[in-house]
């Protein structure tokens, strides 16, 4: 009996100091929430916060602007200053610890306290996870404090500049926001606008840089009139200003989240993170129930993220600001032609405003001119092309001979006011149809991407402007009981600006793309093609509005013997808009290929549009063309579908 009492005592006596031992070095190492111990404060809120799973929260997500991605989630921000931790542009749960830990590391809350810097998160956290004040550093976010009672934001306002054709960066618009607050004329209010930062003078240069992502974007706050200026007075754009129906306490959310933004960059991308795209994510900030962001996948137009506020019920009101030159026109167009001639000779200062006092014109044909000199001469001054001097003292000339003349009853220069943006068709379209060419029958199916074209109803659009990208017709020949690619256009841009007394715009074309082109086999081959072109469009009252244009074509393709032909030439057309619904557009060209293959190319086609909605219209195209000897007239009946 005495053996196994031993044994069990060896056992007792050895193993009791292992197991002492290996119990303390365990407890050293389990977390201090496993084994009872008291956690510190910024631990405890981390606890409390993954408890909450605060890091999937929309909120935080939009607070850091991340986005689903292939793998994972990503913030669109690429300025590191942004995060506080390494892993925070690709780590949602990792940047919320760090950004807790940090409100407490601070010695005092002043300027570049992380509480400061990021005042939204702070604001949002504090709430979620009842933040005890009294453990924080001592301090508060002065500056900030100091610019909430300047602004003292009171509501906001989306701000759509319209399209500006001979921009690249402006072609489809642009949209800003404007913070308001109670006691200050809009005009000396805040605009908030994001945009590329860069000095490129070269729009085919910034097109093509801004489409890869090459430039940084940030944020920027300005008083507004300034950007009224830039873009009313110097840019012949009009302002659509669409009030939204924020809270108060909605537009400090958007203007705290603002202040998180200042001198951060994220890369711009001209259909993807844009000026309207990033505007989203404050719109989301105020109102996170909106979820504007989510709504856009691949390509952000401004005029598409407008529609989008309205259809959301956050528009409460629409004001139509004309620009400078839109004025001018409404008011030349209300007058006599020699008035309008005798109002721009004043302005060019090439008659004494003094004389026209004298002449048999009536009362009120003086007013209309004097009072147009003095939009026009304004207008040239802002375009810098009358130096300061010449400016005062021309434009106090006709100020004195206008105060002779008082004002008669019922003479009125509101510019009537268009139909707005977002009544416009969608930007995106869809059409089916079928034609008979070549002696074939064929189905077509089209579709574009974006914008609009010549054809397409101008309601909430520039009149004699397209632009389409990746433009993309499929035809069914029935004959051959095969799809053949007739037409891929990547771009495809033409700017009709109508010249007149005063303002001398110059019209131009853009388009690259695959099409169907018939050789001297007598088929049709799909070749590549670039084509550019120059020239002037004018306005007649009964014509509508003609033009004529140089242009160059280069083609390339397997099918040609020198693989390529280069050619120029000369087209011309009559584009007419007979009712509110009904549009013709005639066209013709002629071009000479001396280089590579070389051949001759004709073309005359009249197309016809009829509106039957904003998402709905019908179009019939008839043409005739002669390439390489060969003539063909084709015949398209289209219903396209706008959404």
């Amino acid at each position: 009996m005495s053996g196994p009492v031993r044994r069990c005592g060896f056992v007792k006596k050895t193993i009791s100091p292992f197991l002492l031992i290996s119990l303390v070095v365990f407890l050293c190492a389990v977390p201090g929430e496993l084994r009872g111990g008291e956690l510190s404060y910024p631990d405890q809120l981390i606890q409390r916060a993954h408890q909450k799973r605060l890091h999937e929260d929309p909120y935080w997500r939009i607070l850091l602007h991340y986005q689903n991605k292939l793998f994972g989630v990503q913030s669109l921000i690429d300025d590191p200053q942004f995060f506080l931790s390494i892993e925070g542009k690709e780590n949602p749960m990792a940047e919320l610890d760090a950004t807790l830990r940090a409100f407490f590391q601070d010695d005092t809350i002043s300027a570049g306290s992380s509480i400061c810097r990021f005042i939204a998160r702070y604001t949002w956290l504090k709430e979620k996870l009842s933040i005890d004040e009294s453990k924080l550093p001592a301090g508060e976010c002065s500056e900030f404090n100091k610019t909430m009672e300047l602004i003292k934001p009171r509501s906001a306002t989306l701000i759509f500049p319209a399209a500006y054709m001979n921009n690249p960066a402006s072609m489809f618009g642009h949209t800003l926001i404007n913070i308001e607050t109670p006691s200050q004329s809009k005009l000396l209010s805040h605009a908030v606008n994001y945009s590329a930062y860069t000095q490129e003078n070269n729009g085919v240069v910034f097109a093509v840089k801004g489409i890869g992502g090459f430039y940084k974007g940030y944020f920027s706050i300005l008083p507004y009139y300034e950007k009224v200026q830039e873009y009313n007075d110097i840019s012949h754009r009009d302002i659509w200003e669409y009030r939204l129906n924020l809270t108060e306490d909605e537009v400090r959310n958007m203007v705290m989240h603002i202040w998180e933004l200042q001198k951060i960059y994220s890369y711009y991308y001209f259909f993807g993170e844009n000026c309207s795209y990033n505007l989203l994510f404050l719109l989301d900030a105020a109102r996170p129930s909106l979820r504007m962001v989510d709504r856009f996948k691949w390509w952000v137009i401004p005029i598409d993220t407008v529609k989008a506020l309205y259809r959301s019920g956050l528009v409460e009101s629409v004001h139509y600001r004309p620009a400078q030159a839109t004025k001018i026109r409404y008011m030349s167009s209300i007058m006599k032609s020699r008035s309008r001639k005798m109002a721009e000779t004043i302005a060019a200062n090439a008659m004494d405003p003094a004389l026209l006092l004298n002449t048999h014109d009536s009362q009120e044909d003086k007013i209309k001119i004097l009072d147009l000199a003095v939009e026009y001469l304004q207008y040239r001054y802002g375009k810098e092309k009358v130096s300061r001097d010449d400016y005062s003292s021309l434009f106090l000339s006709i100020l004195t001979a206008r105060s002779t003349l008082g004002r008669p009853e019922g003479l009125d220069y509101a510019v009537p006011r268009p139909t707005s943006p977002e009544k416009g068709h969608g930007s995106k379209r869809l059409s089916v149809g079928f034609g008979y060419g070549e002696d074939r029958s064929f189905q077509e199916i089209r579709l574009r991407p974006a914008y609009h074209d010549l054809m397409d109803d101008d309601a909430g659009y520039i009149p004699g402007s397209q632009i389409q990208f990746c433009d993309t017709r499929l035809r069914y020949y029935f004959s051959d009981r095969k799809f053949e690619l007739e037409e891929f256009n990547l771009i495809d841009i033409i700017s009709l600006s109508e010249r007149d007394m005063f303002f001398k715009p110059f019209s131009w074309k853009a388009q690259t793309g695959l099409m169907q082109k018939r050789r001297d086999d007598g088929d049709n081959h799909l070749i590549y093609y670039l084509s550019t072109g120059g020239g002037f469009a004018y306005r007649n009252r009964f014509l509508g509005l003609y033009y004529g244009m140089m242009e160059s074509d280069l083609n390339f393709g397997g099918s040609f013997e020198s693989n390529h032909a280069l050619g120029a030439g000369a087209s011309m057309g009559l584009h007419k808009k007979i009712t509110s619904f009904w549009k013709l557009h005639l066209h013709g060209k002629a071009l000479y290929y001396p280089v590579g293959d070389e051949h001759k190319s004709y073309e005359l086609s009249l197309a016809q549009n009829i509106t039957l909605s904003p998402a709905h219209a019908f179009t019939a195209k008839l043409s005739r063309t002669k390439t390489f000897g060969f003539c063909e007239t084709e015949a398209v009946f289209m219903w396209n579908i706008y959404f």
